[in-house]
């Protein structure tokens, strides 16, 4: 019994798959809630044209709501 061999070359490897896009990118700056909230318990944000209001609880805990 004979097999058929697939003499024809590997195609070339994409370099470009393997690696972490995210390895480029700037990293993330901590935004500290205090900035946000200016001194409040609330701020709105507009994120792709929705409002969403972040709120600091009394427990120190942060809500964000649509």
């Amino acid at each position: 019994m004979t097999t058929a061999m697939n003499t024809a070359p590997p195609p070339p490897a994409d370099r470009g798959a393997d690696r972490d896009t995210t390895a480029r990118m700037p990293p993330e700056v901590p935004l500290d809630s205090a900035t946000l909230l200016q001194g409040g318990k609330a701020v709105t944000i507009r994120h792709n044209g929705e409002f969403y209001r972040l709120q600091a609880t009394r427990q120190g805990k942060l809500i964000l709501t649509k």
